[in-house]
Protein backbone atom coordinates (compact mmCIF):
# COMPACT_ATOMS: atom_id res chain seq x y z
CA UNK A 1 0.00 0.00 0.00
CA UNK A 2 1.46 3.34 -1.06
CA UNK A 3 1.09 6.14 1.46
CA UNK A 4 1.42 9.93 1.37
CA UNK A 5 1.67 12.37 4.25
CA UNK A 6 -0.23 15.64 3.75
CA UNK A 7 -0.07 18.79 5.87
CA UNK A 8 -2.88 21.30 6.51
CA UNK A 9 -2.97 25.02 5.83
CA UNK A 10 -4.58 28.05 7.41
CA UNK A 11 -8.05 27.61 8.83
CA UNK A 12 -7.22 24.43 10.75
CA UNK A 13 -5.92 26.28 13.81
CA UNK A 14 -7.54 25.77 17.21
CA UNK A 15 -6.54 26.77 20.72
CA UNK A 16 -4.88 23.81 22.41
CA UNK A 17 -3.75 22.05 19.24
CA UNK A 18 -0.68 19.91 19.80
CA UNK A 19 -0.82 20.21 23.60
CA UNK A 20 -1.69 16.56 24.19
CA UNK A 21 1.12 15.53 21.84
CA UNK A 22 3.61 17.71 23.72
CA UNK A 23 2.43 16.27 27.04
CA UNK A 24 2.72 12.68 25.81
CA UNK A 25 5.83 12.78 23.61
CA UNK A 26 9.10 14.53 24.51
CA UNK A 27 9.96 14.67 20.81
CA UNK A 28 6.77 16.62 20.14
CA UNK A 29 7.40 19.04 23.01
CA UNK A 30 10.91 19.64 21.66
CA UNK A 31 9.39 20.85 18.39
CA UNK A 32 7.39 23.58 20.12
CA UNK A 33 10.42 24.57 22.20
CA UNK A 34 12.61 24.87 19.11
CA UNK A 35 10.01 26.97 17.30
CA UNK A 36 9.70 29.28 20.32
CA UNK A 37 13.47 29.71 20.36
CA UNK A 38 13.69 30.29 16.61
CA UNK A 39 11.04 33.02 16.76
CA UNK A 40 12.23 34.51 20.03
CA UNK A 41 8.74 34.36 21.50
CA UNK A 42 6.44 32.02 23.39
CA UNK A 43 4.30 30.91 20.47
CA UNK A 44 3.43 27.65 22.20
CA UNK A 45 1.75 29.57 25.03
CA UNK A 46 -0.41 31.38 22.46
CA UNK A 47 -1.27 28.07 20.77
CA UNK A 48 -2.26 26.34 23.99
CA UNK A 49 -3.60 29.13 26.21
CA UNK A 50 -4.16 32.19 24.00
CA UNK A 51 -7.22 33.52 22.22
CA UNK A 52 -8.29 32.31 18.82
CA UNK A 53 -8.35 35.81 17.28
CA UNK A 54 -4.66 36.31 18.01
CA UNK A 55 -3.74 32.78 16.93
CA UNK A 56 -5.64 33.29 13.67
CA UNK A 57 -3.52 36.29 12.70
CA UNK A 58 -1.64 35.11 9.65
CA UNK A 59 1.78 35.79 11.16
CA UNK A 60 0.94 33.50 14.12
CA UNK A 61 -1.21 30.87 12.45
CA UNK A 62 1.36 29.86 9.86
CA UNK A 63 4.26 28.85 12.15
CA UNK A 64 1.77 27.52 14.73
CA UNK A 65 0.16 25.10 12.30
CA UNK A 66 3.55 24.00 11.02
CA UNK A 67 4.79 23.37 14.58
CA UNK A 68 1.72 21.26 15.33
CA UNK A 69 2.22 19.21 12.17
CA UNK A 70 5.90 18.55 12.84
CA UNK A 71 5.13 17.71 16.49
CA UNK A 72 2.63 15.10 15.28
CA UNK A 73 5.22 13.76 12.85
CA UNK A 74 7.88 13.49 15.57
CA UNK A 75 5.40 11.65 17.78
CA UNK A 76 4.68 9.25 14.91
CA UNK A 77 8.40 8.72 14.39
CA UNK A 78 8.90 7.89 18.06
CA UNK A 79 6.37 5.09 17.60
CA UNK A 80 8.27 3.65 14.66
CA UNK A 81 6.52 5.28 11.72
CA UNK A 82 8.94 6.85 9.23
CA UNK A 83 8.43 9.45 6.55
CA UNK A 84 10.93 7.45 4.50
CA UNK A 85 8.20 4.83 4.11
CA UNK A 86 5.94 7.27 2.28
CA UNK A 87 5.85 7.77 -1.48
CA UNK A 88 5.16 11.53 -1.41
CA UNK A 89 4.50 14.44 0.92
CA UNK A 90 2.43 17.52 0.12
CA UNK A 91 0.89 20.43 1.98
CA UNK A 92 -1.87 22.95 1.34
CA UNK A 93 -0.40 26.47 1.02
CA UNK A 94 1.65 27.00 4.22
CA UNK A 95 1.42 23.23 4.64
CA UNK A 96 3.92 22.92 1.81
CA UNK A 97 6.51 24.35 4.21
CA UNK A 98 5.50 21.72 6.77
CA UNK A 99 5.93 19.04 4.10
CA UNK A 100 9.38 20.35 3.16
CA UNK A 101 10.42 20.44 6.82
CA UNK A 102 9.04 16.93 7.35
CA UNK A 103 11.04 15.65 4.38
CA UNK A 104 14.26 17.27 5.60
CA UNK A 105 14.50 19.94 2.89
CA UNK A 106 14.24 22.75 5.46
CA UNK A 107 15.31 22.79 9.11
CA UNK A 108 12.60 23.32 11.70
CA UNK A 109 14.06 26.64 12.86
CA UNK A 110 14.36 27.98 9.32
CA UNK A 111 10.81 26.84 8.52
CA UNK A 112 9.42 28.67 11.56
CA UNK A 113 11.24 31.88 10.70
CA UNK A 114 10.24 31.69 7.03
CA UNK A 115 6.58 31.19 7.90
CA UNK A 116 6.53 34.06 10.39
CA UNK A 117 8.07 36.24 7.68
CA UNK A 118 5.67 34.89 5.05
CA UNK A 119 2.66 35.54 7.26
CA UNK A 120 3.75 39.10 8.01
CA UNK A 121 4.56 39.83 4.36
CA UNK A 122 1.23 38.43 3.15
CA UNK A 123 -0.68 40.44 5.75
CA UNK A 124 1.13 43.67 4.84
CA UNK A 125 0.89 43.24 1.05
CA UNK A 126 -2.68 44.55 0.89
CA UNK A 127 -4.28 47.07 3.29
CA UNK A 128 -6.90 45.52 5.54
CA UNK A 129 -10.35 45.74 3.97
CA UNK A 130 -9.18 46.03 0.37
CA UNK A 131 -8.87 42.31 -0.35
CA UNK A 132 -11.13 39.31 0.10
CA UNK A 133 -11.53 35.62 -0.65
CA UNK A 134 -14.63 33.52 -1.28
CA UNK A 135 -15.28 29.79 -1.58
CA UNK A 136 -17.39 28.77 -4.57
CA UNK A 137 -19.16 25.43 -4.16
CA UNK A 138 -20.67 23.40 -6.94
CA UNK A 139 -18.68 24.64 -9.93
CA UNK A 140 -15.47 23.16 -11.32
CA UNK A 141 -12.19 25.01 -11.65
CA UNK A 142 -12.64 26.00 -15.29
CA UNK A 143 -16.05 27.55 -14.59
CA UNK A 144 -14.79 29.44 -11.53
CA UNK A 145 -11.66 30.59 -13.34
CA UNK A 146 -13.84 32.06 -16.11
CA UNK A 147 -16.31 33.78 -13.78
CA UNK A 148 -13.42 35.31 -11.81
CA UNK A 149 -12.07 36.77 -15.06
CA UNK A 150 -15.53 38.00 -16.03
CA UNK A 151 -16.06 39.69 -12.66
CA UNK A 152 -12.62 41.27 -12.36
CA UNK A 153 -13.13 44.33 -14.55
CA UNK A 154 -10.11 46.56 -13.92
CA UNK A 155 -9.47 44.90 -10.55
CA UNK A 156 -7.90 41.59 -9.52
CA UNK A 157 -10.05 38.48 -9.12
CA UNK A 158 -8.44 35.08 -9.58
CA UNK A 159 -9.05 31.42 -8.85
CA UNK A 160 -6.71 30.88 -5.91
CA UNK A 161 -7.31 27.39 -4.47
CA UNK A 162 -8.48 24.46 -6.57
CA UNK A 163 -9.43 22.42 -3.52
CA UNK A 164 -11.56 19.59 -4.88
CA UNK A 165 -14.01 18.91 -7.74
CA UNK A 166 -16.72 21.05 -6.15
CA UNK A 167 -14.85 23.75 -4.22
CA UNK A 168 -12.70 26.51 -5.66
CA UNK A 169 -11.59 29.59 -3.73
CA UNK A 170 -11.25 32.97 -5.43
CA UNK A 171 -9.09 35.87 -4.27
CA UNK A 172 -8.55 39.52 -5.13
CA UNK A 173 -9.97 42.99 -4.58
CA UNK A 174 -12.99 42.91 -2.25
CA UNK A 175 -15.48 44.44 -4.70
CA UNK A 176 -14.37 42.12 -7.51
CA UNK A 177 -14.62 39.02 -5.30
CA UNK A 178 -18.10 40.05 -4.20
CA UNK A 179 -19.11 40.52 -7.84
CA UNK A 180 -17.74 37.07 -8.65
CA UNK A 181 -19.59 35.49 -5.73
CA UNK A 182 -22.88 36.98 -6.98
CA UNK A 183 -22.13 35.87 -10.54
CA UNK A 184 -21.33 32.36 -9.32
CA UNK A 185 -24.86 31.93 -8.02
CA UNK A 186 -26.25 33.10 -11.37
CA UNK A 187 -24.10 30.47 -13.10
CA UNK A 188 -25.32 27.59 -10.98
CA UNK A 189 -23.03 27.46 -7.96
CA UNK A 190 -24.59 25.78 -4.94
CA UNK A 191 -23.07 28.35 -2.61
CA UNK A 192 -20.64 31.25 -2.60
CA UNK A 193 -19.26 32.05 0.84
CA UNK A 194 -17.06 35.01 1.72
CA UNK A 195 -14.17 33.74 3.86
CA UNK A 196 -13.05 35.31 7.15
CA UNK A 197 -9.49 35.99 6.05
CA UNK A 198 -7.32 39.02 6.62
CA UNK A 199 -5.76 39.20 3.15
CA UNK A 200 -6.35 37.95 -0.43
CA UNK A 201 -3.90 35.05 -0.59
CA UNK A 202 -2.61 33.33 -3.74
CA UNK A 203 -3.35 36.07 -6.23
CA UNK A 204 -1.29 38.76 -7.95
CA UNK A 205 -1.97 41.25 -5.13
CA UNK A 206 0.51 39.20 -3.09
CA UNK A 207 3.43 40.20 -5.34
CA UNK A 208 5.04 42.36 -2.60
CA UNK A 209 5.06 39.29 -0.33
CA UNK A 210 6.55 37.18 -3.10
CA UNK A 211 9.44 39.64 -3.35
CA UNK A 212 10.02 39.41 0.40
CA UNK A 213 10.03 35.61 0.25
CA UNK A 214 12.40 35.56 -2.70
CA UNK A 215 14.93 37.47 -0.62
CA UNK A 216 14.30 35.35 2.48
CA UNK A 217 14.56 32.03 0.65
CA UNK A 218 17.76 33.10 -1.11
CA UNK A 219 19.47 33.13 2.28
CA UNK A 220 18.21 29.75 3.49
CA UNK A 221 19.83 26.38 2.84
CA UNK A 222 17.49 23.91 1.14
CA UNK A 223 18.44 20.24 1.03
CA UNK A 224 17.13 17.50 -1.23
CA UNK A 225 14.05 16.02 0.49
CA UNK A 226 14.11 12.36 1.54
CA UNK A 227 10.83 11.84 -0.36
CA UNK A 228 9.44 13.88 -3.27
CA UNK A 229 7.30 16.90 -2.37
CA UNK A 230 4.30 17.52 -4.62
CA UNK A 231 4.36 21.29 -5.13
CA UNK A 232 1.24 23.47 -4.95
CA UNK A 233 1.85 25.48 -8.10
CA UNK A 234 2.93 22.62 -10.39
CA UNK A 235 0.98 19.68 -8.91
CA UNK A 236 4.09 17.61 -9.63
CA UNK A 237 6.87 16.19 -7.44
CA UNK A 238 9.95 18.31 -6.84
CA UNK A 239 13.26 17.25 -5.30
CA UNK A 240 15.90 19.71 -6.53
CA UNK A 241 16.66 22.52 -4.04
CA UNK A 242 16.76 25.21 -6.71
CA UNK A 243 13.33 24.22 -8.02
CA UNK A 244 11.92 24.09 -4.48
CA UNK A 245 13.12 27.64 -3.83
CA UNK A 246 11.63 28.93 -7.09
CA UNK A 247 8.28 27.20 -6.57
CA UNK A 248 7.94 28.54 -3.01
CA UNK A 249 8.26 32.08 -4.37
CA UNK A 250 5.75 31.38 -7.14
CA UNK A 251 3.39 29.85 -4.57
CA UNK A 252 2.77 33.23 -2.88
CA UNK A 253 0.90 34.58 -5.90
CA UNK A 254 0.07 31.29 -7.65
CA UNK A 255 -2.96 29.07 -7.28
CA UNK A 256 -2.87 26.09 -4.92
CA UNK A 257 -3.53 23.16 -7.26
CA UNK A 258 -4.64 20.76 -4.53
CA UNK A 259 -7.14 18.77 -6.61
CA UNK A 260 -4.48 18.08 -9.22
CA UNK A 261 -1.82 17.35 -6.58
CA UNK A 262 -3.95 14.68 -4.92
CA UNK A 263 -4.96 13.38 -8.34
CA UNK A 264 -1.30 13.03 -9.29
CA UNK A 265 -0.51 11.04 -6.13
CA UNK A 266 -3.58 8.86 -6.55
CA UNK A 267 -2.75 8.15 -10.20
CA UNK A 268 0.81 7.28 -9.12
CA UNK A 269 -0.56 4.55 -6.86
CA UNK A 270 -1.08 6.25 -3.49
CA UNK A 271 -4.08 4.67 -1.77
CA UNK A 272 -3.60 5.98 1.78
CA UNK A 273 -3.31 9.62 2.82
CA UNK A 274 -2.36 10.60 6.39
CA UNK A 275 -3.21 14.19 7.32
CA UNK A 276 -0.55 15.19 9.83
CA UNK A 277 -1.39 17.97 12.29
CA UNK A 278 -4.51 20.01 13.08
CA UNK A 279 -7.95 19.31 11.70
CA UNK A 280 -9.43 17.06 9.03
CA UNK A 281 -10.16 19.47 6.17
CA UNK A 282 -7.70 17.89 3.75
CA UNK A 283 -9.09 14.42 4.42
CA UNK A 284 -12.53 15.58 3.29
CA UNK A 285 -11.09 17.11 0.12
CA UNK A 286 -9.09 13.97 -0.62
CA UNK A 287 -12.15 11.73 -0.35
CA UNK A 288 -13.93 13.93 -2.90
CA UNK A 289 -10.92 13.88 -5.25
CA UNK A 290 -10.00 10.20 -4.89
CA UNK A 291 -13.11 8.43 -3.55
CA UNK A 292 -11.35 5.09 -3.19
CA UNK A 293 -8.52 6.44 -1.05
CA UNK A 294 -8.22 5.77 2.66
CA UNK A 295 -7.64 8.84 4.83
CA UNK A 296 -6.46 9.26 8.41
CA UNK A 297 -6.18 12.46 10.42
CA UNK A 298 -3.32 12.28 12.92
CA UNK A 299 -3.12 15.12 15.41
CA UNK A 300 -3.50 13.58 18.87
CA UNK A 301 -2.00 10.74 20.93
CA UNK A 302 -5.31 8.87 20.50
CA UNK A 303 -4.93 9.03 16.72
CA UNK A 304 -1.46 7.50 17.03
CA UNK A 305 -2.67 4.87 19.48
CA UNK A 306 -5.33 3.84 16.96
CA UNK A 307 -2.59 3.20 14.39
CA UNK A 308 -0.82 0.87 16.77
CA UNK A 309 -4.04 -0.88 17.74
Amino acid sequence: MMRAFVFPGQGAQTIGMGKALADSYPAARAVFEEVDTALGEDLSRLIWDGDIQTLTLTRNAQPALMATSIAALRALESEGFSIADTAYVAGHSLGEYSALCAAGALTLSDTARLLAMRGTAMQEAVPVGQGAMAAIMGLDFAAVDQLARDAAGDEVCQAANDNDPAQVVISGHKDAVERAAALAKERGAKRAVMLPVSAPFHCSLMQPAAAVMADALAGVEISEPVVPVVANVSAEPVTMPGAIRRLLVEQVTGAVRWRESVGFMSDAGVTEFWEIGAGKALSGMIRRIAPGAETRAIGTPDDIAALKG
